[in-house]
């Protein structure tokens, strides 16, 4: 969990010492774990900051803050107008910064993660979503070579299929974060970006709304990616991913295909591993053609050859015990657009049941428990104490922490998985 002592030196010279009393106690409300950019919650309920001493001083720097930024934008061409219509009304919301602090103790495994996403209400809801628009998103799909049920999934993902894409203003959340400081040169360029895209025309601001750390529309483009990749795909001379389907599909399309989106390969697929497999070649550092696992044994679940990939890695998302997939370079592009291994799995198995695919079939291993960060700090560290290097312990499992796990692993003579479980911990300690 955040706490006060957490704040950057810029915030504290920003904010004044009873206000960062008021974020020390706000920080220690439990927030929910956020894994896509559309889970952002409703700002329906913000509180307003409290009647203190120190309310004036504060709003008094954050209106300096956006005077400041205001010269710096105006400097970068953007005309008064425009700046008027951002600025003369934005507002501080507290509850950004409460979100972009939440560190959540508790994590999810991969398989309640999918149990949401793949939902059988959003499978027939997407697949409804399909019926009603494919003479629209066939074109599109013409046009870049990206699949309409992979945009259908990602779409499903962001927002449920346009239902859900925030209630936040974008103009205000960027302010609060850039004032905020912990990440400001990060939210001065995505402020400057939708300050452009105000300027261009493409929306109003009150109608720019997404989630609170500035993601938006129907598919959840960052303002600087919406500058990069949205498209006018219905021709009224607005690139709207808020309320035209035809351009929120295009511009999905279009960050795909220039990601690095390879028409014609699947994203991926499950597979069956061989007796004997060494666990830890199950990596995304480990690629090679599928030809290639295909002559170690690797076969795809239903005995078809694998498709003709390169560039394909093993994934097990769930230890040794739990489905296996082949996944290639599609894959790797889903997860440019949310760097996600969850994410990009979902994506590819909602994909998957939108076109009439099957099911994961190999189960999931549910009764292995997903270790707390506090769990998962002490088994980096106790790694560490041991001579397995599993990088700077900080909650967070990555690529060091997993060699660091392999390793403990070969040692016991257990499937170099690098999967962090319970066991594992209480080995250790």
């Amino acid at each position: 969990m955040q706490t006060i002592s957490r704040f950057s030196a810029s915030a504290r010279r920003w904010l004044g010492p009873t206000l960062l009393a008021i974020f020390a106690l706000a920080g220690c409300a439990s927030t929910p774990s956020v894994e896509t950019r559309a889970a952002a919650p409703s700002m329906a309920g913000s509180r307003p900051l409290p009647a203190v001493s120190g309310e004036a001083e504060h709003e008094q720097k954050f209106a300096r803050w956006v005077a400041e930024f205001r010269t710096f934008a105006r400097a970068a061409g953007i005309d008064e107008t425009t700046l008027q219509r951002a600025f003369d009304n934005v507002r501080f919301i507290p509850r950004v910064i409460e979100l972009d602090r939440a560190q959540p103790e508790f994590t999810r495994t991969v398989w309640d993660y999918l149990d949401g996403a793949l939902s059988a209400q959003r499978i027939a809801r997407g697949q409804d979503k399909l019926l009603q628009l494919r003479p629209e998103v066939d074109a599109i799909v013409a046009r870049y070579g990206v699949p309409t049920e992979v945009l259908a999934a990602i779409w499903g993902m962001e927002s449920n299929y346009g239902s859900n894409v925030g209630d936040i203003p974008t103009i205000d959340a960027l302010a609060t974060l850039g004032f905020e400081g912990r990440r400001e040169d990060w939210a001065r360029g995505q402020l400057l970006a939708a300050l452009k895209i105000l300027q261009n025309r493409d929306i109003d601001r009150a109608q720019m709304i997404g989630s609170w750390a500035g993601a938006m529309g129907q598919t959840q483009f960052l303002p600087s990616n919406f500058l990069a990749y949205a498209v006018d795909a219905d021709g009224d001379g607005r690139r709207d991913i808020w309320g035209s389907v035809a351009d929120v599909m295009a511009s999905t399309a279009n960050f795909l295909a220039r990601s690095g989106w390879q028409a014609g390969q699947p994203w991926g697929l499950e597979v069956r591993l061989p007796p004997g497999f060494d666990y830890a070649r199950a990596d995304a550092d480990v690629r090679q053609p599928a030809s290639a696992w295909a002559s170690e044994g690797v076969q795809a679940m239903d005995g078809a050859p694998l498709p003709a990939m390169d560039g394909t890695s093993i994934l097990l998302p769930a230890s040794a015990r739990g489905p296996a997939f082949l996944v290639g370079p599609n894959f790797r592009t889903i997860l440019r657009y949310n760097n996600s291994t969850s994410y990009a799995l979902a994506v590819g198995l909602l994909a998957q049941k939108l076109a009439g695919g099957p099911s994961v079939q190999t189960p999931w291993p549910r009764d292995l428990q997903a270790l707390t960060r506090s769990q998962l700090l002490a088994l980096q560290t106790a790694l560490n104490a041991r001579g397995f290097d599993s990088g700077t312990p900080d909650g967070t499992m990555g690529p060091a922490t997993r060699r660091g796990v392999r390793q403990y692993q070969r040692s016991l003579g257990l499937p170099a998985d690098g999967y962090p479980t319970l066991d594992l911990l209480q080995r250790l300690q």
